[in-house]
């Protein structure tokens, strides 16, 4: 593993300092990521939003827009993160009644020498928190949580793919 110190954990040099880790010795290769995630309501929460009677607006659409911007801002966020020419994001809601509440899905990619989890679980992380922003007046006690990453692909360490 590049960059790895006795404890395992990359942004840790061998005195226990944090550090951005190295990546110039990597390859180019083309890397995505997918992060999930949910935001659970009371009913009538969720039928306000299905139904586009929030006062603040559409609220998926602007949860949407939110959770890309804040992929593209994840370096300005996470201070080990390097900042990546990102080739897309997809921020896909769905409604589910069954929560009842927001499911969230993340998509990521870029081609360079690291990979995109970091942005993929910020854009998940952004848009429950902009649901939550949009809907708090009705329902203060909304829970966001599941937030996870589904699958990673490309560079050395190869594909992983959540149980």
């Amino acid at each position: 593993m590049a960059g790895a110190t006795i404890s395992g954990l990359t942004h840790f040099d061998g005195k226990g300092d944090a550090h951005m880790v190295d990546v110039s010795d990597k390859a180019v290769t083309s890397r995505v990521a997918v992060a999930e995630g949910h935001i659970k309501m009371a009913k009538e929460t969720f039928d306000i939003i299905a139904e586009g009677r929030a006062k603040k607006g559409d609220v998926l659409s602007v949860a949407r827009l939110a959770g890309i911007m804040g992929a593209k801002k994840t370096p300005d966020l996470i201070p080990l993160c390097h900042p990546l020419p990102i080739t897309r994001v997809a921020v896909d809601l769905t409604l589910d009644p069954d929560l009842p509440g927001v499911r969230i899905e993340g998509t990521v990619k870029t081609t360079g020498q690291t990979g995109v989890e970091m942005e993929a679980l910020t854009a998940v992380s952004i848009t429950a928190l902009t649901v939550y922003d949009m809907a708090k007046a009705v329902d203060k006690a909304m829970e966001i949580g599941g937030i996870r990453v589904t699958l990673k692909d490309g560079g050395k360490s190869g594909r992983y793919e959540a149980k």
